[in-house]
């Protein structure tokens, strides 16, 4: 999964908070999302990305059953 290209978020500030987290962290980030409907962590797969209360929030489909996952990457 490539961490060097930003996929279609919402706004620049979305883009400015991803873009300032490591690539590991991205790595890490994109391989641990939890799917309710699968019972545990999975990829997240056609993610875009939203500012919401200064964090960041991820919204895509599991890599494993295509249902729709999220995962809030917080800044504080």
């Amino acid at each position: 999964m490539a961490t060097d290209s930003i996929p279609d978020f919402a706004d620049d500030p979305a883009v400015k908070l991803w873009r300032s987290v490591s690539d590991e962290g991205i790595r890490l980030i994109l391989a641990n999302v939890w799917c309710g409907k699968c019972g545990h962590g999975v990829a997240i797969e056609d993610y875009t990305g939203s500012v919401v209360g200064g964090d960041l929030l991820l919204t895509g489909k599991c890599s494993d059953c295509h249902a729709d996952v999220a995962r809030v990457v917080e800044f504080h």
